[in-house]
């Protein structure tokens, strides 16, 4: 089943939605991807769906630690993408950082910790709020791109940087900067991703249905 196309101004509805969500929570993912868009869209998520519920775990249990064990003096949000987990935020004092990065790298069936974690104080309510709306124009932008399939990307906003994860081809992961630097507001991009052939990509496509 072809996933249903979402529109801009579906998600401009959803960046408030989510700038609601943030300012709620210190630690609240600022996060615009196709699994939090609904779940007609996870069928293109090239994750497996075992996979895409063992990142989910992941991000739960990494989550958890990080709260029992730094409690709130830290914000630290966490991503999993195929078991390659991103943590970013702010951190206090640069053991705090590394705290965060180990306590994370301890959690069951993860590969590896992508630290992006800054020293300093805890960002604003309106920076987190500006991430978000950030993000979402990333996401319109991938949409919008006729060469691309913008739910293989999963989208992460700091302070203006754009952390970009998910399985993809260099030709795609190339594109997708392109279009992400060229949004508003946006002050880097980093790509957090895992590089894929052209070959891996045709395989793992969902074929159409053969007409009969």
């Amino acid at each position: 089943m072809t996933a249903p196309t979402v529109s801009k101004t579906r998600l401009v509805l959803l960046a408030s939605a989510l700038a609601a969500a943030a300012l709620s929570s210190a630690c609240a993912p600022l996060v615009v991807g196709g699994a939090m868009v609904g779940t007609a869209l996870m069928a293109t998520d090239r994750r497996t769906s075992g996979m895409q519920v063992e990142d989910q775990g992941i991000e739960l249990k990494a989550a958890s630690r990080l709260r029992e064990q730094l409690g709130d003096r830290v914000n630290v949000n966490v991503n999993s993408y195929n078991r390659i987990v991103l943590i970013s935020g702010e951190a206090p004092t640069e053991a705090d950082r590394a705290a965060a990065e180990r306590l994370v790298a301890q959690v069951e069936n993860v590969n590896r910790v992508i630290n992006e974690v800054s020293v300093g104080f805890k960002s604003s309510l309106s920076s987190r709020s500006n991430d978000v709306l950030i993000a979402t124009k990333v996401k319109a932008s991938l949409v919008d791109a006729r060469d691309l399939i913008s739910n293989a990307f999963y989208v992460v906003v700091e302070r203006g940087i754009v952390y970009i994860m998910g399985r993809v081809t260099e030709r795609e992961i190339h594109r997708a900067t392109e279009i992400a630097r060229g949004v508003a507001g946006v002050q880097k991009v980093v790509r957090a991703v895992e590089i894929i052939s052209e070959e891996e990509l045709a395989r793992i496509t969902p074929k159409p249905p053969a007409n009969k």
